[in-house]
């Protein structure tokens, strides 16, 4: 399928004026028509590097702000109005066994946020599940990995010593851990301690990393460590977030992720768009690249994400807002994507874009939206009504549109 737009964002460092780029797709029946494309961006799809897909839950929690470090907070978190209605939909015994029960209905509801927004690859930062878990989503949720909760806490949620997790890599598969998430004393000596164990390695990604030094982000970069920052996440809990001016002189992998909307963002174009009030004087297709290419090496991604090349599988058409086309996107919001396609197949997007393709409208929702009638891949109407049923009343997600 040949797609011509107004413009189109290959990498953070390549765009191109009225350009034609080829999806491949085997449910293409026709080149897409001008007439739908001509006021749109082609970009390739959002990469969400930290995400908690169980966790997001709304409102955030946090009465006692700003916290020392996130270890009071995960404690004080399972005491707070929000986490005890979240237990009315689903009760977190400490297995995070996430295909028993009604867990479904919150891990497919946080992958849909990540879906809304742009994205076709979310880290869900949890204990490994099994291969049935990450075969249920219509988008990638990464299930190649190993992961520590944090050095501070250990694999309280379940795995093996951080040591013995980064070990079952092989180097071949990203170690995730929460770090240094704080501002005390106990916060700072996370990121020794991590040294001291061997695990600045080129496939760790470190999450969030507040209260690391220009020393310690320095180490992280000779060694070829990626560090996944959370501002919004970072800025509510704690009331400050890394130190990114030492992340970007010594050239660290920066990634950004949402955390869960039990503390973070509502979706990775809300995060972006924190960013950049957070962090105006970096550029604007830094933080592109934060999101796209950081990400896919950070994760170990086949090199079919993070780029458009000159023939896609995966493929983001947003709405244009500016005629800069990164920074377009801090205009944009999960109304604004037009076509969001997945490994060839229409995920989410303006429903006269799935008139060209071959579905079946069963697998799809359709809803409204400001007039405009949108598709989405599945069926997440059906778990919000469940959620809706077992609370006994209507619970408003601010990351789902429908």
């Amino acid at each position: 399928m040949e797609i011509t737009v107004q413009a189109s964002v290959y990498s953070a460092e390549r765009t191109a004026k009225n350009a034609t780029i080829h999806l491949e797709s085997a449910q293409a029946v026709c080149d897409l028509p001008p007439t739908l494309t001509q006021n749109c961006i082609a970009y390739p799809p959002f990469i969400n590097s930290h995400d908690h897909l169980v966790g997001n839950w709304d409102p955030r929690a946090g009465d006692n702000r700003p916290y020392s470090n996130t270890d009071i907070w995960v404690e004080e978190m399972k005491y707070s109005a929000s986490y005890l209605e979240r237990n009315k939909v689903w009760i977190n015994d400490g297995t995070f066994r996430l295909l028993e029960g009604t867990a479904y209905r919150l891990y497919m509801l946080g992958c849909y946020k990540n879906l809304f927004s742009g994205c076709v690859a979310v880290q869900d930062h949890g204990p490994n599940q099994k291969p049935a878990y990450y075969d249920s989503f219509p988008i990638h949720v990464i299930r190649d990995y190993r992961q520590c909760h944090s050095i501070s806490l250990g694999n309280w949620w379940g795995g093996k010593s951080a040591r013995e997790e980064w070990e079952s890599t092989n180097g071949e598969m990203p170690f995730i851990t929460h770090l240094a998430e704080g501002t005390d004393e106990r916060s700072k000596s996370c990121y020794p301690r991590f040294k001291e164990l061997g695990l600045a390695q080129p496939n760790t990604l470190i999450v969030h990393g507040i209260a690391m030094t220009p020393e310690d982000i320095a180490d992280c970069a000779a060694n070829g460590v990626s560090i996944c920052v959370c501002p919004e996440s970072n800025i509510f809990l704690i009331g400050k977030t890394i130190d990114m001016d030492a992340c970007r002189k010594y050239g660290v992998n920066v990634v950004i992720g949402t955390d869960s909307t039990m503390s973070g963002s509502t979706n990775i174009l809300t995060e972006i768009r924190r960013f950049r009030e957070i962090f105006p004087h970096i550029p604007a297709n830094e933080i592109f690249a934060m999101i796209t290419a950081n990400a896919q090496r950070a994760l170990l991604l086949d090199d079919s994400y993070g780029t458009l090349q000159e023939s896609n599988k995966h493929l983001l058409l947003m709405a244009a807002h500016t005629s800069d086309p990164y920074e377009n996107l801090f205009h944009s919001t999960m109304h604004d994507v037009e076509l969001l396609v997945y490994d060839g197949t229409p995920v989410y997007g303006n429903a006269a874009m799935l008139n060209h393709f071959h579905h079946d409208p069963a697998d799809y929702f359709f809803f409204a939206h400001d007039g405009h009638k949108r598709f989405v891949k599945g069926h997440p109407e059906k778990i919000s009504a469940e959620i809706d049923a077992a609370l006994g009343y209507h619970k408003h997600l601010p990351y789902i549109p429908y």
